[in-house]
């Protein structure tokens, strides 16, 4: 996934097979679950603006608005990813929600720190950097945020390992899904890691959670 070149049928078979992994093993449950809890209170007349870092095929957003839908938000949702195959099929799986639109962009770039929004979700996304970048990037989104950030990512373990390994093998179509996985898991965090990384980024309110399926929830929430 981290090859920008990826393209074609190879993508679009990748690609729903890291849908059916976030399907099955809870990874946008997480993401909706976390902004569920920041916007605790928050008033249902004003428009949300939710920013997603390395979208995707931008399922996270359309979870996103069958939630808003349902739960009578108005979001404008924004999604954000450096590689451009990518996003032409997250607009075309994407048609028919009018308030979905992507952008392609580094993370890095100074075209992120323009961009208005109220909540930024970084959904099995920081794993692919090294620690400083990962201070770098939940510094940027902290500071820029109204609401606060949602972070949704790995927890670095044996048993996680071997046991995507047999997901892998069963459900997996793609050899590169199952690699991928399992690179992913072994880049990924405990908590203390975690932690340390969201301390040196950000003076917003934390709380970091574990979640199945190996999963930790981080939630930096802005102070007032």
């Amino acid at each position: 996934m981290d090859d920008l070149a990826l393209d074609g049928e190879s993508m679009k078979q990748l690609l729903n097979d890291l849908s059916r992994v976030n399907k099955w093993l809870g990874g946008t449950r997480i993401s909706i679950d976390g902004i569920t809890k920041l916007l605790n209170a928050q008033s249902k007349r004003e428009t949300i603006t939710i920013l997603d870092v390395g979208c995707g095929d931008g399922e996270m957003l359309r979870e996103c608005a069958r939630y808003g839908d349902r739960e009578g938000f108005i979001f404008q949702l924004i999604g954000v990813d450096a590689n451009e195959n990518i996003l032409n099929e997250a607009k075309e799986r994407s048609k028919g929600f009018q308030n979905i639109s992507f952008k392609p962009m580094d993370v890095f770039s100074e075209e992120l720190v323009e961009i208005d929004f109220d909540i930024a979700l970084c959904t099995l996304f920081l794993h692919h950097f090294s620690n400083t970048e990962i201070i770098q990037i939940l510094n940027k989104l902290s500071v820029k945020s109204k609401i606060g950030v949602v972070v949704n990512d790995l927890h670095r373990s044996l048993l996680a390992f071997g046991l995507f390994k047999l997901f892998g093998i069963v459900f997996l179509k793609t050899p590169i899904a199952r690699h991928d996985g399992l690179v992913s898991i072994a880049r990924s965090f405990k908590r203390k890691e975690l932690e340390q990384l969201i301390r040196s980024s950000t003076n917003d309110v934390t709380t970091i959670k574990w979640k199945w399926a190996f999963r930790y929830q981080g939630l930096l929430k802005k102070t007032k």
